[in-house]
């Protein structure tokens, strides 16, 4: 494993390792400890309670982050009919029927999030799961973008709603936001998040269920976060 440069050291000392912040705090330090050229993306990382072998231990969920996200989401609607135009009308980037699922199967990749209506998702999933499913990018109605409300789908997508799942170590990765918002705009966001995240827990899950929680950045490190001041 490469050794950290002398930058990312110095950005380390600055946290207190003794120490959980509360998300106010945290805030104000991860904004200090973006020091790349760019404008870092803001995540969160939790550490779930969760047996993620078992599939009703699964978690998984949206939430509308009340400042968004800081980046455009290009979103693909599959539709057919006046919903075509509803989601044009809404702001999707790209819209269609049959000729846009076999731009999508022949290559097609320019979206970030696909929202698909209910009539379309046999074709969807016939000819478009293997493409669309290990990118994470399969319409599904758990994660709001399998529905008849295309203008809102497409709205909330733009206006910053994500979803969140747990991956196969019982760990949840989130963006909420960027290096350059405020940083009472992360706190709110986060707050809206782990709101989500304890509303999805699985009744199946027993004992402690959201262990631990860290805040960091795209280059810098991870800050901990306290769970009982958030």
């Amino acid at each position: 494993m490469p050794k950290h440069g002398k930058r990312y050291r110095a950005l380390v000392e600055k946290v207190d390792r003794n120490k959980q912040y509360n998300i106010d705090e945290a805030a104000a330090l991860v904004k200090e400890l973006a020091t790349a050229k760019f404008d870092e993306t803001v995540e969160v990382h939790f550490r779930l309670g969760i047996d993620p072998r078992k599939s009703d231990q699964g978690v998984r969920g949206t939430v509308a982050l009340p400042h968004g996200t800081g980046r455009t989401v290009r979103v693909a609607v599959i539709a057919k009919g006046e919903a075509v135009q509803a989601a044009q009308d809404a702001g999707a980037d790209v819209a269609g029927s049959d000729e846009l699922i076999e731009r999508i199967a022949g290559g097609f990749m320019d979206f970030d999030a696909v929202v698909a209506t209910p009539d379309m998702m046999a074709q969807v999933g016939q000819k478009l799961a293997r493409i669309l499913g290990p990118r994470g990018l399969l319409p599904n109605p758990k994660s709001g973008t399998v529905g008849t409300d295309v203008t809102g789908m497409v709205k909330g997508l733009k206006a910053g709603r994500i979803e969140f799942r747990n991956d196969k170590t019982g760990v949840i990765h989130a963006p909420i936001g960027k290096a350059s918002f405020e940083a009472g705009n992360l706190s709110e966001n986060f707050k809206a998040l782990i709101q989500a995240v304890e509303a999805a827990k699985p009744s199946a899950a027993k004992g402690v269920y959201v262990r631990s929680a860290y805040l960091t950045t795209t280059m810098g490190p991870s800050i901990p976060l306290s769970l009982t001041q958030a």
